[in-house]
């Protein structure tokens, strides 16, 4: 959540926040309201809590004659202070409801608009000419098949639409991937973590993913727990209710999952293949930094996932993220986009988000530098998703023939393999 006190020294930047999100800029004067409430109420409170305990002081020196009206005086304190307590507690509770719907603010530089109004900031590497190279390039669905390394066929039968096997050298190429960038990560300082796939309510709603994005989580109801979509849940709450030596600081993880998205409201859209899927696997590197590194972790973040696409020899280009699109936690979001042949355009294989305090305050995630003790920032960004990632690398690198070339920094982690080719049927 973001904090109370900027809301009440300038809410009009709250609103443009909000208004740029395309959310509701009426929760602003709402949450300014119940703050209000919450901060007279704790005043009336403690005023009260003050005058008996006054009070309690006075009755043992009293004459019998004052005592009874003393003792009088005590029972409707009583009453008041419990009151009192109650339309604190109330007031409390409305505050973080409401304090709970507020996006992030938004970082003034991010693009205003919706899903196609980014602003592409790079692009990397050659897209390739298959007419010039003298054939026509088959989609990753075709080459998966071909090479035994997909199979959506019996994954709809065993599991439904969107859930696929990989198997043979898909199910090898999805391991080196791992392999390979866990690799990375643990050489840029990052540590190595397997995370749990199952998260308590807290954890998915500190997290900002029971807002807007509470329609594609999976909730396990006879157990209250949730299936995580990203491993930036159990990563963000590693630290849940802790304050962290700035010394420390950064503090880096990487880790790996499996995620599970319901992908609600994408009926008919990449219906094919494995591109878009209900469970896959990735790679999430994870920061937490004091406030005033964040935007220059941001770009650490992004530069080493350029350096990951890079090295698979993918092009791609980085987009700054439309405010509309940024998701609740996000202040601003950059996206890197692999060129896929078959679909003619840049479609999303990582993300890098700055959350700056929000996650950090409604985890109570906190930071002590000498005796000052704050929230701190958290950032995640994608290394690798790892179906979009395949899917990005067969249609790039496919041959003529149907096989596939490895990319350089994948064929140790393939027994030095330099081709994935097809299977006799």
């Amino acid at each position: 959540m973001i904090d109370l006190r900027l809301l009440r020294e300038d809410p009009d930047r709250v609103r443009a926040s909000q208004r740029a999100r395309g959310e509701d800029v009426a929760l602003v004067d709402a949450l300014l309201s119940a703050d209000e409430r919450r901060r007279s109420s704790g005043v009336r409170f403690d005023e009260l809590r003050s005058e008996q305990r006054s009070l309690g002081k006075l009755i043992p020196k009293a004459t019998p004659e004052e005592r009874a009206e003393l003792l009088k005086k005590a029972e409707q304190l009583k009453a008041d202070v419990k009151e009192a307590a109650a339309a604190q507690n109330d007031a409390d509770e409305e505050t973080k409801r409401l304090a709970s719907q507020l996006g992030n603010l938004v970082h003034p530089d991010v693009p205003v608009g919706g899903e196609e109004d980014f602003v592409v900031l790079e692009t990397h590497g050659t897209i390739r000419d298959f007419g010039a190279e003298g054939f026509e390039p088959k989609d990753h669905l075709e080459l998966g098949e071909a090479l035994g390394a997909i199979d959506v066929e019996r994954g709809a039968k065993v599991s439904g639409s969107r859930f696929y096997y990989l198997t043979g050298v898909g199910a090898l190429l999805e391991l080196a991937l791992v392999n390979a960038a866990i690799a990375q990560a643990t050489e840029a300082g990052f540590t190595p973590m397997l995370t749990p796939a199952l998260v308590r309510p807290r954890a998915m709603e500190g997290t900002g993913f029971l807002g807007q994005a509470a329609e594609n989580v999976y909730h396990l109801e006879k157990d209250d727990y949730y299936l995580v979509g990203t491993s930036e849940v159990p990563l963000a709450a590693y630290h849940m209710d802790e304050i962290l030596d700035a010394d420390k600081l950064p503090l880096r993880y990487a880790g790996f999952s499996p995620c599970f998205r319901r992908e609600a409201g994408t009926y008919g859209k990449d219906t094919r293949g494995i591109f878009r899927v209900h469970q896959f696997d990735k790679v999430e590197m994870f920061s937490y930094v004091a406030p005033e590194d964040a935007e220059n972790e941001h770009k650490r973040l992004l530069d080493w996932e350029k350096q990951w696409l890079t090295g698979l020899e993918l092009p791609f280009q980085v987009i700054d993220v439309a405010s509309g699109d940024l998701g609740a936690s996000a202040s601003r979001k950059y996206d890197c986009e692999a060129w896929i042949p078959t679909q003619g355009k840049y479609r999303e294989l990582t993300s890098a988000s700055n959350c700056d305090g929000f996650q950090a305050r409604r985890l109570s995630v906190r930071m002590r530098d000498g005796k000052k003790i704050q929230p701190l920032a958290t950032l995640n960004g994608t290394l690798c998703a790892v179906p979009r990632t395949i899917v990005a690398i067969l249609e790039n690198h496919q041959l003529a023939d149907g096989s596939v070339r490895v990319p350089e920094v994948l064929r140790p982690y393939l027994g030095g393999r330099e081709l994935l080719e097809p299977v006799a049927k």
